[in-house]
């Protein structure tokens, strides 16, 4: 089963008396263990897109499925247990709390589900993405490598089948850039899809498969504006 799969998806906006199409007919879909990165000029439409499949929007035509679930026309009560259930998120601005450690940052996620969390379960991603014994420092006084990595942490906690990056390299430098690609491509391995948005052709050319968006459709390499 795919993880994601988007059939003829659709965003439409009215401004004013103008329709803008964001999203025009979008078709691709993610398997597991798959590193797939959509990259494209500002305008392309990758917001947009990276918000229907967080999840955080609802298409306007087509069809959506997270996972086999059909979420194009689930109410917002619905979205949130897909988002719960299915999806790690990642971001460029970290969105950590800096006075928490870092065990208290990566511990939130199941704290505002009011979920029990197994300290195994804590340890092992604390283990996993190499924060062993840096747990209990507050996050304000790591790096922003290593602040990245609790970010990665945080959004493993939940035991996603999906993550969703949103430029997540965009702060760091070339070294710290390849550990994190090296722990998205060891969770590849592990089964999860890994979706990344990015302007950072490097990184988009060591994923499985690209995604070249262009005025609300995906166009091959040659037609996008990044290649000019």
């Amino acid at each position: 089963m795919k993880i994601i799969e988007a059939i003829e998806l659709k965003k439409y906006y009215t401004r004013g008396i103008e329709t803008v199409k964001a999203l025009d007919g979008v078709n691709f879909d993610i398997s597991p263990g798959e590193i797939v990165a959509i990259v494209g000029p500002s305008g392309s439409g990758k917001t947009t897109l990276m918000n229907l499949i967080s999840c955080l929007d609802n298409a306007s035509e087509g069809t959506l499925k997270i996972d086999g679930t059909d979420v194009t026309n689930l109410k917002e009560s619905q979205l949130i247990m897909i988002r719960r259930d299915n999806i790690g998120f990642i971001f460029q601005q970290f969105y950590l709390i800096p006075t928490l450690t870092v065990k208290e940052n990566i511990e939130l996620p199941s704290i505002f589900a009011n979920q029990k969390l197994s300290p195994e379960l804590l340890n092992s991603v604390i283990s996993k993405i190499g924060l062993t014994g840096k747990e209990n420092l507050p996050v304000k006084m790591l790096n922003s490598g290593d602040k990245q990595r609790v970010s990665i942490a945080r959004a493993l906690i939940g035991s996603p089948r999906l993550i969703i990056a949103d430029e997540p390299t965009g702060k760091l430098e070339n070294k710290v850039r390849d550990d994190i690609l090296k722990i998205f491509k060891e969770l590849a391995e592990q089964n999860i899809a890994i979706f990344i948005a990015t302007h950072d052709l490097e990184l988009a050319e060591n994923a499985h498969r690209i995604i070249h968006l262009q005025d609300g459709k995906i166009v091959p390499k040659e037609e996008s504006d990044l290649y000019e």
